[in-house]
């Protein structure tokens, strides 16, 4: 049984973009391919809550590599996504330009397959925010069903 969404779906659901795809660009140091997220929906700095979305488009660079005839948007590029909200959040939301990386993952679930096309959102309940070591509760939801779930770390460099 799957736990309990991180946020409540009407809080990012069919909401209007808080940052747009280039707001993100503009102050993450990811670039081209590798800038995945497409938009923030929802951010409560206080309380430390974030949601962002990736579209999974059918043409995506990653497509024609990973299965191909049946692409699965990969594991590993969730994540990702993941460490970018968490870092996003904690720093690029305030125009910090302190570099944070992806340091770890625990307690990772993949629940379903990501197919494209659909909207992955990602949800991030943050855990630990220090100046060197960011931690969050992290979770992938396409068309309220949980995805993946995971404890996603990053730190500063």
């Amino acid at each position: 049984m799957p736990p309990p969404l991180l946020i409540e779906s009407d809080l990012f659901t069919d909401r209007e973009e808080v940052y747009s795809h280039q707001d993100i660009y503009e102050r993450m140091p990811h670039k081209f391919e590798f800038a995945l997220l497409d938009g923030l929906t929802y951010v409560d700095k206080e309380a430390g809550l974030a949601v962002a979305y990736h579209d999974c488009k059918p043409d995506g660079w990653w497509v024609r590599g990973h299965v191909p005839g049946r692409p699965i948007f990969p594991g590993v590029l969730q994540l990702e996504c993941s460490a970018q909200l968490i870092a996003f959040l904690t720093r690029y939301v305030d125009g910090c330009d302190k570099f944070i990386v992806f340091s770890g993952v625990e307690q990772c679930r993949f629940r379903d397959a990501v197919i494209p096309p659909c909207r992955l959102y990602v949800l991030a309940r943050m855990i630990e925010d220090r100046t060197r070591r960011v931690k969050a509760d992290v979770q992938g939801v396409v068309d309220g069903k949980i995805m993946f779930q995971a404890i996603v770390a990053g730190m500063q460099v």
